[in-house]
């Protein structure tokens, strides 16, 4: 009875949300994910249940997106479901996720450290035994030494192996195999035998291989868990952008903050100067300057006065308006980049299905080899303990330690290359996906132009006149203000400043009056119409000093590399586009001084994706290189993505990597680092199917102990991590 009230006040109701076409979604983090197999086992089974539309797991961040029906299922079924299966599934928490990873990631590497210290115990021991003359080692000494062994290597591996144990336990329970049973098998059949071993006083005991075994694949093991430590997702990073209240009109004159969540359309919301809108809306009153280059890239700041259209996530530099909403909690443009996003990344699934396809064929492969050879062994007349004893090599000989850290090692060492470049990777696959990439295609805003704007014409202004307006300008809050402040290196403010919402700032200095601001507030439209005919990308902010006029160009500046790194990007035979939600002028004057001959202006998010697919369906393999909110989805659908440091928290959770500097040129040694690396990558896998495929016949044959076939695990591994470094030691890259 009470079990069932419980079940009944589980409420996980303000977790879902409400999708288009009448379909719900939660996400899920979910504890003991371990492989691929897993991926298999709980979408199928997530997926038979009745009225589930969708079950999707990311492997990186260890979370489950399900979909079904509106109003046919009750969430907690789900997470029971996976409980059933073995997994511990609660509502996904950003903040519990990161914390989850770190503790971890700290247990695996204790175990690692637990197994690696008495795995060289053990391994002295041993050596102990097997220095001297055989005949001069007695029984007993031998014995000793064995239970000796054994008291440093069953608590070690009890201790060490729980990552591995705990996933096969949970896997059996819920009738299934993944790749930690028969690495489970292998360690406690190796210990029992040992112990056996040692009990009947035999010469051998394999107490050394067991936990070798250990520290090898704990090492695989930690490497893997940092890749996906860097490669989670953050895209929960745009609610940053997101305003959880707005101000909301409750009657003619009467205002009050109330939640997002209850403002309905056509309601009217008052923004002030300085906050982050957080609805999609039409203005019914007031001018204001509105920064949207988070959501449509377009720098020059929007001018709108009643009628325009204003959305969630955009900036209010000036003026106070009044907008009557047309989407709040959902429907905003906001939530249509979070939707394409979501999407383009679920599309990125031919690495998982290969995942999948090796998941489940390697553990019935490995256990079937090993029964088949044991039961062959008796078959031809040996005994079952000889027989045991060939089939706990071949499990330990099968492990995929080598083709595990085939990839990993390369990825570290090609990583640090990276690092020394100015790259950060954010995905553990990024550099075999760099390397395939034939097109390149940059965003123009804060990618080939550096984020903060600057002051072109300077040198045209009189010195003294430019210190003034810089001091002027610092009363302002104004993004062009602020260039010019930056210009004139301007540290004390005038006193006495008064900004006009929407206009400017004013003050007097010695008898004049000083204004900055719009052309037309200091009385200057001729002269920033000039300006404006001799450099069509710049916006202009004016100075009026007295009866003197004076109009600064401010815009955007080329990174200093940008033109050799298009030029060396092209001669390498890559084919370079720019796609830009920026406008007409602004991209074409920077496609011109770069020599693209195919840039596209005025490019929405949706817009951006769909160029994309069009070149994938072509064949082309895409690298997307940008830096705002609406290029968050797009970096997602192209084969690999990079995003500059000073990126939106979005854009960069969903690169592939990110790069530092004011220079562009860490995107070509990007790519140059991953064609060195994919050709490393290849050689270390094909070092691990050679290793294989000699072997796995050596130790069905009877040719090896647990021992030997420990090391010959521990070599195979070695040489794939040496393979790696060689690219270091060479300098290639």
């Amino acid at each position: 009875m009470s079990a069932a009230a419980g079940a009944q006040t589980r409420d996980f109701s303000h977790f879902v949300r409400q999708l288009d076409g009448g379909i719900a979604r939660l996400d899920l983090a979910v504890d003991g994910i371990t492989c691929a197999a897993c991926m298999v086992q709980i979408e199928g089974s997530l997926a038979a249940v009745p009225n589930v539309t969708r079950a999707r797991v990311n492997l990186t961040n260890r979370r489950v997106a399900i979909e079904w029906r509106e109003g046919t299922l009750d969430p907690a079924r789900l997470i029971d479901r996976l409980r059933e299966l073995g997994y511990k599934a609660y509502p996904f928490d950003p903040a519990k996720a990161e914390s989850d990873e770190e503790k971890e990631s700290r247990f695996l590497l204790r175990c690692l450290g637990v197994a690696g210290f008495a795995a060289m115990n053990v391994m002295l021991l041993s050596v102990s035994v097997w220095s001297g003359n055989v005949s001069d080692i007695t029984p007993e000494q031998r014995d000793f030494f064995h239970w000796l062994s054994a008291l440093i290597a069953l608590p070690a591996a009890a201790y060490a192996g729980q990552p591995f144990f705990r996933s096969a336990l949970r896997s059996l329970f819920a009738r299934n195999l993944n790749m930690d049973v028969p690495i489970t098998l292998g360690v406690v059949l190796a210990l029992g035998m040992s112990v056996v071993e040692t009990m009947n006083h035999a010469e051998h005991a394999y107490f050394d291989s067991a936990l070798m075994l250990l520290t090898f694949l704990l090492v695989g093991r930690y490497l893997d868990q940092n890749m996906r430590r860097r490669t989670r997702t953050v895209a929960s990073n745009l609610a940053a952008l997101k305003s959880e209240t707005a101000t909301k009109f409750v009657s003619a004159e009467e205002i009050r903050e109330v939640p997002v969540a209850s403002i309905r359309p056509g309601d009217l919301v008052l923004v002030r100067p300085g906050e982050r809108i957080a609805i999609d809306g039409i203005v019914t009153e007031g001018r204001s300057d509105i920064d949207q280059s988070l959501v449509t890239g377009e720098t020059a700041h929007l001018s709108v006065a009643k009628g325009a259209v204003v959305y969630a996530g955009t900036l209010n530099v000036s003026g106070t308006l009044r907008v009557q909403v047309s989407a709040a909690a959902a429907g905003t443009l906001l939530d249509e980049i979070t939707r394409l996003l979501d999407n383009a990344v679920a599309t990125r699934s031919r690495y998982m299905r290969l995942a999948d396809r090796a998941a489940q064929l390697y553990s019935p492969v490995v256990h079937l080899t090993a029964l088949a050879t044991m039961l062959g062994w008796v078959a031809f007349g040996a005994t079952w303990h000889d027989a045991t004893i060939t089939a706990i090599v071949v499990l330990i000989i099968t492990c995929p330690c080598a083709l595990g850290l085939a990839i990993p090692a390369v990825q570290v060492v090609a990583s640090g290359a990276l690092f020394k470049s100015s790259v950060l990777l954010n995905a553990g696959d990024a550099i075999e996906r760099l390397a395939e990439v034939d097109t390149v295609i940059f965003d123009k805003t804060g990618t080939l132009t550096l984020p903060e704007p600057e002051v072109v014409n300077a040198a045209d202004v009189f010195p003294d006149v430019l210190a003034l307006a810089g001091r002027l300008a610092l009363a302002s809050r104004h993004p062009l203000a602020a260039a010019v402040a930056r210009a004139a290196g301007a540290a004390t403010p005038l006193g006495g400043a008064a900004e006009e919402p929407g206009q400017g700032v004013r003050a007097d200095f010695d008898g004049l009056e000083l204004r900055l601001g719009r052309p037309s507030f200091c009385d200057a439209e001729r002269q920033a119409q000039a300006v404006g005919l001799a450099d069509p990308e710049a916006s202009v902010i004016a100075f009026a000093y007295g009866h003197e006029r004076f109009v600064f160009a401010v815009r955007q500046r080329l990174r200093e590399d940008a033109v050799a790194v298009i030029a060396g990007l092209t001669k390498e035979g890559y084919s370079v586009e720019i796609l830009s939600g920026d406008r007409e002028a602004a991209v074409t004057h920077v496609a011109r001084l770069l020599g693209v001959t195919s840039p596209r202006a005025a490019v929405m998010p949706a817009d951006k994706i769909a160029h994309i697919e069009r070149l994938k369906r072509q064949g082309r393999r895409v690298l997307m290189v940008g830096d705002g909110l609406n290029d968050a989805p797009a970096l997602a659908a192209a084969d690999v993505s990079l995003s500059p440091v000073t990126a939106v928290h979005l854009s960069q959770a969903a690169a592939d990597a990110v790069f530092l500097g004011d220079r562009l040129a860490p995107v070509s040694e990007a790519l140059a680092v991953a064609r060195k690396a994919k050709r490393l990558m290849r050689e270390n896998l094909l070092l691990a199917v050679i290793y294989n495929f000699i072997a796995v016949p050596v130790a069905i044959a009877g040719l090896a102990t647990p021992l030997v076939a420990a090391l010959a695990m521990s070599g195979s591994s070695v040489l794939v991590t040496a393979n790696a470094l060689r690219a270091r030691r060479t300098g290639a890259i």
